[in-house]
C-alpha cells in the first residue's frame, strides 16, 4: 500500500495537484507523505524518491507545502533521526500544519550508528524533545524494526517474541509517549516492510505490552483516538 502524495517541489503546480486529489478522493483524501530520508553514508538508503540534502529546507518544496494548511491537509515526514531538526524548522515555519512524523524519525542503528544505539538514542531524544515543542506536530510509534534501525531482525532464521521486542525498543516508545503525551502519539504498523523482521501478530502484541502500564483513556488515544483525530477519519 502507497501513501497519497506529491512532489511540493513543483511549487506553484501542486495547488491543482492537491485539489484534484481531494476532488478524486470524495472525502476521503486527508494529507500527503513524502519521503525525505538522505544520509551520506552509502549504506544508509535514501528515499525511493532520491530527495536531496535538506530537502525540508529548501524553497521549492516550501512553495508547494504552503498548500497544505489552506486545505486542511496533513503532512507525514519520513526521514532518519539526524533530520529531525530539519522537520522542527519545517514545523515552526508552517505552525498552522499538522505533521507527524513517521517512525519515530528513522532512529539509526547502522552507518555511523552501527554498534552505538545508546548513541543514538540520546542523539534522538535531544532532537525529539526540541521536535515535542511544536504543537502541530504528532508521532507514529513504530516503523522501527528495519534494516536501518539496527537490530539485525531481518537476518535472523526466527523473528523476535513480543516480549524481546518491547524490551529492545520500549524506551523509544516511552519516551516519545512521555514527550508528546498521548494526545499526540499513535501505534502504527510498518507492513508490509514489518515483515521481514516481525510477524503482525507478534508487533501488534509488542505494542500491548509496552503500553500496559497506561490507563484505559490513554490506550485509546494511542491505539485508536489520535489517529482518528488527526487524520479526521
Amino acid at each position: 500500500m502507497t501513501s497519497p502524495s506529491v512532489d511540493l517541489r513543483i511549487g506553484d503546480e501542486a495547488a491543482d495537484v492537491l485539489d484534484a486529489q481531494i476532488e478524486a478522493g470524495k472525502g476521503r483524501f486527508k494529507g500527503i507523505r513524502l519521503g525525505a530520508l538522505w544520509h551520506e553514508m552509502p549504506n544508509v538508503r535514501n528515499h525511493r524518491i532520491n530527495p536531496p540534502e535538506h530537502m525540508l529546507l529548501h524553497d521549492d518544496f516550501r512553495s508547494g507545502f504552503k498548500f497544505l494548511a489552506p486545505r486542511n491537509l496533513s503532512f507525514d515526514v519520513w526521514c532518519c533521526h539526524p533530520q529531525i531538526p530539519d522537520a522542527t524548522d519545517l514545523a515552526r515555519a508552517f505552525p498552522d500544519t499538522t505533521i507527524v512524523l513517521n517512525h519515530f524519525g528513522g532512529p539509526l542503528g547502522i552507518g555511523p550508528y552501527e554498534g552505538k544505539m545508546d548513541e543514538a538514542f540520546e542523539d534522538w531524544k535531544t532532537m525529539i524533545n526540541e521536535l515535542a515543542g511544536c504543537p502541530n506536530v504528532a508521532v507514529k510509534l513504530g516503523g522501527i524494526n528495519m534494516d536501518i534501525n539496527g537490530y539485525g531482525w531481518e537476518t535472523r532464521p526466527i523473528p523476535p517474541s513480543s516480549d524481546e521486542h518491547s524490551q529492545a525498543t520500549r524506551r523509544y516508545f516511552e519516551h516519545a509517549i512521555e514527550t508528546f503525551g498521548v494526545d499526540r502519539c499513535m501505534f502504527e504498523s510498518n507492513f508490509p516492510v514489518d515483515k521481514f523482521s516481525i510477524s503482525y501478530t507478534t508487533l501488534w502484541n509488542s505494542a500491548k505490552k509496552v503500553s500496559k502500564g497506561y490507563s484505559a483513556t490513554e490506550r485509546a488515544a494511542l491505539f485508536h483516538d489520535t489517529a482518528t483525530r488527526i487524520y479526521r477519519l
